[in-house]
């Protein structure tokens, strides 16, 4: 895999994070960049986990898809990108708020409410981590680079969320769900084309 195709993926997988990110930023009363951090450490982490757990789950049976891992790995890939861009345009998380999250919280960044966070934006990393191993790609400069990613989005996300609102939140999981959709898509033609 190219770096530009592993930097719009880690684009693509962010955007879950980015948004939520958007919405700790929000109900927070005060960032600082140690709080910035530990957002992006939570999400990042998770998302360098997630598709290291993928892909050793992918590995035990490429063997058994090898035929057919371009499908996989591009049905994998649009059904991760659809769902976010239904999410993105789903009139119930535009009534509901960000997050679930109305107001400024006392102790946003504690663990309790950090992990199921962290939990729920990486599954969709858990699934490329399967893409990845049909696609024999090195799972750990992968994951590290996600990973990365992550917090570098998650990190902006905090003081964008904090200073500008939920503005972007729709937007950034409509990005990352077409992002995704179209790399799908490149792995689907360039298999079938040889």
């Amino acid at each position: 895999m190219d770096f530009i195709t592993l930097l719009l993926m880690a684009v693509g997988v962010s955007m879950d994070a980015f948004s939520v990110a958007i919405c700790k930023g929000l109900s927070m009363r005060r960032i600082t960049l140690g709080g910035c951090s530990t957002v992006g450490l939570w999400f990042g982490g998770f998302q360098a986990l997630m598709p290291i757990l993928g892909y050793f789950a992918g590995v035990t049976f490429r063997g058994a898809i090898e035929n057919i891992d371009h499908w996989v790995a591009f049905g994998l890939l649009a059904l991760i990108g659809v769902n976010m861009i239904r999410e993105a345009l789903s009139p119930e998380e535009a009534e509901e708020g960000c997050c679930g999250e109305s107001t400024r919280e006392e102790r946003p960044l504690a663990a309790k409410k950090m992990l199921p966070l962290a939990i729920a934006t990486s599954i969709d990393a858990l699934a490329v981590g399967v893409s990845l191993a049909v696609l024999k790609v090195d799972i750990w400069s992968a994951a590290a680079f996600i990973g990365a990613t992550t917090f570098c989005f998650s990190t902006a996300g905090v003081a964008i969320g904090n200073h500008f609102g939920g503005r972007y939140k729709s937007k950034a999981e409509l990005a990352g769900g077409a992002i995704l959709i179209l790399i799908g898509l490149r792995i689907l033609i360039e298999h079938l084309l040889g």
